[in-house]
């Protein structure tokens, strides 16, 4: 059966003229490419839960380009959390603000660390077979850029892989070697006289504003939903952390991601780069937490100075919806207890919901 990718152009919030355009060109350049199909969505960040744009792309079961004005690394922990998982797909392509010199630097310093002992969420999850690639339309004007990669990442799909491990030391089988014999020409379908059309998905999007989580960073501290007060965070059957109510978040508030000590939290929309999912924080954090968040005390270690910042924007959201500032009370309060279980003692109220968890009602 031919492979066929699809990509996927999410518009950008604003009608900039020349954001529009840039994504248009990259629709009509791939009109007509053998194997390609292009769909065109609202923004990823303000689907709706169960509207059409995100039915769109549960529909879509094979590998997908996601062309966004967004972090790549935000971009696809959007797509997680509303169950749209594959493997993460592998781009030549740079991100807003990246560099050949900072991924040098990255590599250098990836090659130095000691190996990473932490569980991660994603460890837990059974991730499709299928690639999902994500690209940064505000990384590059050129709309030749984008295209030029789709049709790259579209040959290196379907250019069949052979077992070469089976040919030492022996014969390759024979279904073996008519992938290889055809390895040259892919079973692409052949190029149409009248390009179909790309598939348009018209939803009402308001602009939304909620976090996303980095399964590949979070070690399941359940820090976050100790730290908001305004019921965003929950846990799973399986009691692992999820953005259960994310309507409930206060719009610009990101005072959860400082706190985060694996910076796994993500507001795909915010100023920051570091909160807005930059990979500048991709692999260990190296970084000076005060440098990227602020700091109101100068005495105060990179970490305190985060949480600091944090409990003042948490207090301040607390007060426009009414409710008392409650500040940092020395420190996040730890209610939730990982499988590794706490040394913290427990509270009047840890004592209550555990007699109201014996009830089993």
């Amino acid at each position: 059966m031919p492979h066929r990718l699809t990509v996927v152009v999410s518009q950008s919030r604003s009608q900039n003229p020349k954001k529009r355009d840039l994504e248009e060109q990259i629709v009509a350049g791939l009109l007509g490419e053998r194997g390609i199909d292009v769909t065109v969505l609202p923004n990823l960040y303000d689907l709706k839960p169960e509207g059409s744009g995100l039915l769109c792309l549960s529909g879509i079961t094979g590998d997908v380009v996601i062309c966004s004005w967004l972090y790549p690394r935000a971009a696809r922990w959007i797509l997680d959390r509303n169950q749209i998982r594959g493997q993460e797909g592998s781009t030549l392509l740079k991100s807003l603000g990246e560099s050949e010199e900072q991924d040098d630097e990255q590599e250098q310093t990836e090659s130095n660390e000691s190996p990473d002992d932490k569980l991660r969420v994603i460890d837990q999850l059974e991730l499709p077979a299928r690639r999902i690639y994500c690209l940064d339309l505000r990384a590059y004007d050129d709309p030749a850029v984008f295209r030029n990669e789709v049709k790259r990442i579209a040959r290196e799909l379907a250019t069949p892989t052979v077992e070469l491990k089976s040919w030492i030391n022996g014969s390759p089988k024979p279904e073996q070697m008519e992938r290889y014999l055809a390895a040259d020409s892919p079973d692409l379908p052949p190029p149409t006289s009248t390009p179909p059309l790309p598939t348009l998905v018209d939803e009402d999007a308001a602009r939304r504003w909620y976090p996303v989580i980095d399964l590949s960073r979070c070690t399941n501290c359940l820090e976050c939903i100790d730290f908001c007060l305004f019921g965003v965070y929950g846990i799973d059957a399986r009691e692992t952390i999820l953005v259960e109510q994310p309507d409930n978040c206060r719009q610009g508030c990101p005072a959860c991601s400082r706190v985060c000590p694996e910076n796994a939290i993500i507001f795909p929309q915010h100023k920051t780069p570091a909160i807005a999912g930059s990979a500048d924080v991709a692999g260990t954090l190296k970084i000076n937490l005060s440098q990227l968040f602020g700091a109101p005390d100068p005495g105060a270690s990179g970490a305190e100075k985060a949480s600091e910042v944090a409990a003042r924007e948490r207090d301040e959201q607390l007060l426009l919806a009414g409710r008392e500032a409650i500040g940092v009370q020395g420190g996040i309060p730890k209610r939730h207890a990982t499988e590794q279980g706490s040394d913290c003692p427990k509270d009047e109220l840890d004592n209550l919901i555990d007699s109201l968890d014996e009830l089993d009602f």
